[in-house]
């Protein structure tokens, strides 16, 4: 059994005020596009640092309906390090819902979003043998599923 495994990274490069907005529309036209399909997830993740304390945030939506929220806090850890787990933690519980074929995360850490799938880097290797594990199972169950990356400015 051959199948094509699709990640797709959107990134947002700022040229003027106007581009800003039309991304911002983007955005808002593919969030009522996922939110309208119920074989669809939107995951939007954030992580920031505060005091030396990083604090996570994730929605997960189907069918316009809030899944879950997770929010966890972390110390000692890099913001990338912390963006990776929450980007993971999201994908994991994206891929755990019944019938879910395609998933869609916004977040504003596209870099940290291709860390995840570059075994090359040694510092993040547990994130991808992780992730990729768990996402084989979910390629597998139909060759038609996939996940998209999209940059949401801060």
């Amino acid at each position: 059994m051959s199948f094509l495994v699709i990640f797709s990274f959107y990134s947002f490069i700022k040229h003027s005020d106007n581009n800003l907005e039309d991304h911002s529309n983007q955005l808002n036209n593919i969030t009522i596009m996922f939110l309208l399909n119920h074989l669809h997830t939107l995951i939007i993740s954030d992580a920031g640092i505060k005091n030396n304390i990083v604090t996570s945030i994730t929605h997960i939506y189907v069918c316009d309906r809030p899944i879950i929220k997770t929010i966890h806090h972390m110390a000692n850890v890099t913001s990338t390090e912390a963006k990776l787990f929450a980007i993971r933690c999201s994908i994991n519980q994206a891929i755990n819902l019944l019938g879910i074929s395609k998933i869609i995360i916004i977040t504003d850490s596209i870099h940290a979003a291709k860390k995840i799938f570059d075994s090359a880097i040694y510092l993040f290797q547990i994130y991808s043998a992780i992730i990729s594990k768990k996402l084989g199972k979910f390629f597998l169950t139909n060759s038609d599923n996939s996940i998209a990356f999209l940059k949401c400015p801060s």
